[in-house]
């Protein structure tokens, strides 16, 4: 009997995480940053996309038509479900890869995605992958592709193998995959107990494996326990997409694109003089230890003139996803911390602290008589992207076409969050994608919508509902046992989220 899994964890699901990197609006101010055309997006796809939180957000909070695949039949038909309930038109299959590549009723694209695949697939599925980007992309077209990566994996990927041999070999039969990621973890400690040799010449693998003890064991059964995993060079990568003639355009995690914040001024000067941007991007890799590229590639980069990417930056239209107060002081990266200087971000953040957005264009044009430069403004937001407090947006009458969609699938989020917290997120049709709203603030959006309007409502609103289910709250480690403490601290948040976090959804049109 052929094994569909393919050696791929298969027996619990995938995580319900959202992954905004997938969303198009992010690729258009990367490339528009980076220097380079962009195309218009019409049609996109998700090899692989889990259990389909972030396809469905994008293709209900944007106007690009999607397709996907995963081959798990059982997170393909949550996805479907997912989507049929709100309306969401999204193609999606439950095929492998080298079927789903043969369907001859799909578009050329304008983007892909591979989030999360490309390092756990075989040999032979990666070369279907780069055989379908060759046929699939569409001249001009984006692919966004994260994967983990060398040197940052070098020293704990020896435990890995360890770890996964174990699962293998030594847990006892029948035992689920998050039995087995128990008792792998388990023996690795007992392990380093040992203090081998490896650790003294590693001596950051312990920490490495304390890290891992507090993720989610679905995930951790995904990432580490797979028959395939293959971190690779960029270089390596580079070679595998050159068939696909695809071209590296720029990270899609924006803060790897202030240089300052990740690399030292003598580090800049060595990369300056290196002319092949294949080792350039090797060598950067070693100077930051980089464990995990998340990248966009094109096929056929067209670069832009000055005049060209100045006037496509000042089109970008950005808007403030968090309130102003709540804005940390510094970013660190891997060069270190970093404060922003409250000279240029005060200025910045107070333009956009209504929650309206702006074009850059506007921004520098509001914020040029205060002395701050065009160069220092787009520096300055786009920092402000990767720390989550600034995202790209959609023009007016785009979101109020998007909003339908967006209400039907966020009042399907909030009534799942009823019963579970797996999807902490709500769909924006401003910026096209996912916002934090956690499960308390869920219930108290359905509060809402039922007519409770008062904190103290909203709390006995969500307090029934836990209560129905035997749950409590948790304090400081402490579970509050009697109802009056529950329904005085479920108060409290409803307070504040009425003050805090209202508001904001609200300019978000997610609420």
């Amino acid at each position: 009997m052929t094994d569909w899994t393919a050696g791929y964890t298969a027996d619990i699901g995938y995580t319900y995480g959202y992954y905004g990197e997938l969303n198009p609006l992010r690729a258009r101010l990367a490339l528009a940053y980076a220097g380079l055309a962009c195309p218009t997006f019409e049609n996109a796809c998700e090899l692989g996309f889990g259990q389909g939180v972030s396809i469905t957000m994008h293709a209900a909070a944007g106007t690009v038509r999607w397709f996907g695949t995963d081959f798990n039949p059982s997170q393909a038909g949550f996805a479907q479900q997912l989507a049929g309930q709100c309306g969401v038109q999204v193609d999606l299959s439950d095929a492998a890869f080298d079927e789903f590549a043969q369907r001859a009723d799909l578009p050329q694209f304008d983007y892909i995605g591979l989030h999360g695949i490309w390092s756990w697939i075989s040999h032979e599925n990666r070369a279907v992958l780069v055989d379908f980007l060759r046929r699939r992309l569409k001249v001009g077209g984006v692919l966004y592709i994260s994967y983990n990566t060398m040197p940052g994996w070098a020293a704990f990927a020896p435990m890995r193998h360890l770890m996964n041999r174990h699962a293998a070999t030594m847990s006892p039969a029948g035992w689920g995959s998050t039995g087995k990621v128990e008792q792998a973890i388990d023996f690795a400690e007992k392990l380093l107990a040992t203090d081998p040799a490896y650790v003294k010449a590693n001596p950051a693998v312990p920490g490495r494996l304390q890290g891992i003890k507090g993720l989610n064991r679905q995930y951790l059964a995904h990432e580490y326990f797979n028959r395939d995993w293959h971190p690779m060079h960029f270089a390596d990568v580079a070679e595998l997409l050159h068939g696909a003639k695809l071209q590296f355009a720029c990270s899609a995690s924006y803060l790897d694109l202030i240089p300052a914040l990740n690399l030292s001024p003598s580090q800049q000067a060595f990369l300056g003089e290196l002319n092949d941007h294949g080792l350039r991007e090797s060598v950067r890799d070693f100077m930051v230890n980089q464990q995990f590229r998340r990248d966009f590639w094109v096929k056929g980069a067209r670069q832009l003139t000055m005049l060209d990417r100045a006037e496509a930056l000042r089109g970008q239209r950005l808007v403030l996803v968090k309130r102003r107060e709540d804005v940390a002081p510094s970013v660190t990266g891997p060069a270190g911390k970093a404060d922003l200087t409250p000279a240029i971000y005060s200025p910045v953040l107070d333009a956009l602290a209504d929650h309206t957005p702006r074009d850059i264009g506007n921004l520098i044009d509001t914020l040029g008589p205060q002395g701050l430069v065009p160069l220092v403004v787009t520096e300055a937001l786009m920092l402000l992207c990767g720390m989550g407090v600034v995202a790209p947006a959609n023009d007016d009458a785009t979101v109020q076409a998007l909003r339908p969609r967006t209400v039907a699938l966020n009042a399907e989020l909030c009534r799942r969050g009823r019963s579970s917290s797996d999807i902490g997120m709500l769909a924006s049709p401003l910026t096209g994608g996912g916002i934090p709203v956690q499960r308390f603030s869920q219930l108290f959006l359905l509060a809402l919508q039922d007519g409770a309007n008062a904190p103290g409502d909203m709390a006995r609103y969500a307090w029934k509902i836990l209560d129905a289910q035997g749950q409590r709250l948790n304090v400081e480690g402490a579970v509050l046992a009697t109802p009056e403490q529950n329904l005085a601290q479920l108060e409290r948040h409803a307070q504040a989220f009425m003050e805090k976090e209202l508001p904001l959804l609200r300019s978000l049109y997610v609420a």
